[in-house]
């Protein structure tokens, strides 16, 4: 019996998958081991880990949420499939900016070039995360709207973000990390699918999560 190809929404998702590994790679190649052997070598290193840290939890999120989001794709439109190879773009600069910003130290420009990056990634997100949720007939308006306000949200703080970073680097990086703190669980609420379960209206979480 012949094997069946693989479904376009598998091979756009292994391919987001290997992506996402090449650039974690990248950025923990850039974490190097200091020149004194000393805990005041170790301690020089910590824009390089701050800055891994939460780009590494940037990538998390957004393998998360893609990952989640591909379970209610069950035919990638061409759309879909640029938006998704437009949103990889933009993660692909994230090694560059994340070693800029480490090697000045949170400099001025570093931070505000990050801040913008993540702006951008987070918006082709909301992007992709729109194309699939509006061919998608699990969600109600409602929880549609739900779900929209919550991304738009995160949005809205990495802009702010990104607006405090020219005055303030520190102040611009911290909204970026209470923003990130608004994508640790999927764009599509828990509770939502436990609400259609528990209306015999769901059926299995297509994502596969538990």
């Amino acid at each position: 019996m012949a094997k069946r190809a693989p479904s376009t929404t598998s091979r756009l998702s292994a391919y987001t998958d290997a992506v996402f590994a090449v650039i974690i790679t990248i950025m923990a190649l850039e974490i190097r081991p200091p020149d004194s052997p000393t805990l005041a070598g170790l301690f020089s290193l910590w824009p390089t880990v701050v800055s891994y840290a939460v780009s590494y939890v940037f990538v998390a999120i957004i393998w998360m949420n893609h990952h989640y989001l591909m379970g209610y794709s069950s035919a990638p439109t061409v759309r879909l499939i640029w938006l998704n190879f437009g949103h990889l773009f933009f993660v692909s600069l994230l090694p560059f900016a994340t070693s800029w910003m480490a090697d000045t130290e949170l400099a001025h420009l570093p931070v505000i070039t990050y801040a913008i990056l993540f702006v951008v990634t987070d918006g082709m997100y909301n992007l992709f995360e729109r194309e699939i949720l509006r061919h998608s007939d699990a969600f109600t308006p409602r929880e549609y709207v739900t779900i929209r306000r919550r991304s738009l949200a995160a949005l809205a703080l990495f802009t702010l973000a990104a607006i405090a970073a020219f005055f303030e680097p520190w102040v611009g990086f911290g909204i970026v990390c209470v923003a990130l703190a608004l994508h640790l669980r999927p764009d599509v609420p828990r509770w939502l699918i436990r609400a259609r379960r528990g209306h015999g209206a769901g059926g299995d979480d297509p994502s596969g999560a538990e």
